[in-house]
């Protein structure tokens, strides 16, 4: 009986331990889980900081690249239409990639690629060599950016996503502008009897690869963190990462059954038609560092201009997603739209102020800095206020990568003939000569014929991209509540 007694009082025991110590579990789960997608995020942050530092290196120093290599805007343009085209022509492979294995590995690997190439243009003697390794440089980001915007899908709720994203681009931009301020004022000195610019795709290539091998080692991909607290359940992505290990086959068949659902969603084809204008002025926008020393200023003076403009659009990315946030609250079906086509439409004012209205000498400088930073902050919404967040929500969410991807296989493939027309445009058609440029003071005749020529690839395709928004009136509530129903589906089947 005593016996008895004891253990029941001792199996009572442990039921009642079991049962206390659950919720304890279940917080240090969530608690791990938390701190897992902290960590993450931070270091994905810092992935999205060397990416944007190492895409505005080169424009930062295209006036030293101009003379070490005898090379017109034409010739710099083509620099970037090299970059952005194998970018966008390799795109597709970041979705295949992340259906099929781990992100941060993707990830890795694609900061790898570009870290390396960002050193050998940094090495190269010859322009063609240069060229070559643009075009490796844009196979690596197109790895990285992908991966990077599906991974935030994933890491945010759709009420809170564009601030998410707008978080990205804010950090990322910081790192633009500091990648492109260093480059710039590294630009003007040398170092034990290296050209400043080459040192800084030096020691831009050496943090990358830090970068890379962080994001390797400690990041976690959230689709790998069951939301459910059943640990026998494993996530979908769990189950694609099995399946592509046992057939190239299946592989293969499943990123095209991705592709072929990505490339009917309605939503998608009309905000890739936007983009494919609504790209080019930013594409464009590469030649401001080079357009302010062709007026006067010296490197740390265009530096800081472009610096106050990439403020500008830092602080507008994410203001513009937390008032799409806001605003989709209230109108669910369109508030993102509406703040995409308001931003964009800002575009035409400005681009006329800047380029026209305000007088093209040092004099303007503080005109130029107050209206680039206001630039910025009106301009720059329509990634993080729409595109990104309503990307996530028209498709399942393994599918978010692919679509990602074929966003940026369009847009930058088509935006990467900009930066060349601008070349061309100012040289053939507004008289630039590169000839007649003052190394030191520049030449306010070429300032004003590349001016022409940017004037040309803003205004208009701004104008475009607005009205190009306007079908998801009518696509969007449809297309996601498809995707609702799909993610469903599949969640049934696991």
């Amino acid at each position: 009986m005593g016996l008895s007694l004891r253990t029941s009082r001792f199996r009572g025991a442990v039921y009642f331990g079991s049962k206390n110590l659950l919720p304890r579990n279940l917080e240090t789960m969530k608690t791990r889980k938390f701190l897992g997608i902290s960590l993450s995020l931070i270091i994905i942050n810092l992935a999205a900081i060397m990416e944007r530092a190492d895409e505005n290196l080169l424009p930062a120093v295209y006036k030293e690249v101009s003379e070490a290599f005898s090379a017109g805007p034409s010739d710099l343009g083509y620099l970037t239409f090299v970059r952005n085209f194998v970018q966008g022509l390799a795109s597709p492979v970041a979705g295949i990639l992340a259906i099929n294995y781990d992100r941060p590995t993707v990830l890795a690997i694609g900061t790898l690629c570009w870290a390396l190439s960002t050193a050998a243009v940094g090495a190269s003697k010859y322009f063609l060599q240069v060229a070559f390794w643009r075009a490796v440089n844009g196979f690596g980001l197109a790895i990285v950016i992908p991966a990077l915007q599906s991974f935030i899908a994933d890491s945010y709720k759709d009420g809170v996503r564009g601030a998410g994203f707008g978080f990205l681009n804010l950090v990322g931009t910081v790192g633009g502008i500091g990648g492109g301020a260093i480059a710039t004022v590294m630009a003007g000195n040398d170092f034990w009897g290296v050209p400043g610019w080459r040192c800084a795709f030096i020691m831009m290539a050496t943090l990358s690869c830090l970068i890379g091998f962080l994001v390797f080692q400690f990041v976690v991909d959230p689709r790998r963190i069951s939301t459910d607290h059943d640990t026998g359940k494993i996530s979908n992505r769990e189950k694609l990462i099995d399946k592509s290990n046992t057939s190239s086959v299946t592989v293969w068949s499943e990123s095209l059954a991705a592709m072929k659902s990505v490339m009917k969603v309605q939503t998608f084809q009309f905000i890739v038609l936007q983009g494919l204008v609504g790209s080019i002025p930013w594409t464009a926008i590469v030649f401001f560092t080079f357009w302010f020393e062709l007026i006067g200023f010296d490197h740390n003076g265009a530096a800081t201009l472009v610096s106050l403009f990439a403020a500008g659009c830092a602080l507008g990315s994410f203001l513009g997603g937390v008032i799409a946030d806001r605003l989709s609250q209230i109108y669910p079906h369109s508030g993102r739209i509406m703040c995409a086509q308001f931003s964009s439409f800002m575009g035409i004012p400005f681009s006329l102020f800047l380029l026209r209205v305000i007088p093209q000498n040092v004099s303007s400088y503080y005109i130029f800095a107050v209206t680039l930073f206001i630039m910025g902050l009106t301009i720059s919404w329509c990634a993080t206020a729409t595109n990104g967040p309503m990307f996530a929500e028209v498709v399942p969410a393994n599918h978010r990568t692919m679509i990602y991807a074929f966003d940026r296989a369009f847009e930058v493939s088509f935006s990467s003939f900009a930066a060349p027309v601008v070349g061309i445009l100012s040289e053939k058609i507004y008289g630039y000569d590169p000839k007649s440029v003052d190394p030191l003071l520049g030449s306010t005749r070429e300032a004003f014929a590349l001016s022409r020529g940017l004037l040309a690839m803003m205004v208009v395709p701004f104008g475009l991209c607005s009205l190009f928004y306007t079908p998801l009136y009518w696509t969007f509530k449809q297309d996601r509540e498809n995707a609702r129903t799909a993610s469903i589906k599949e969640t049934e089947m696991l």
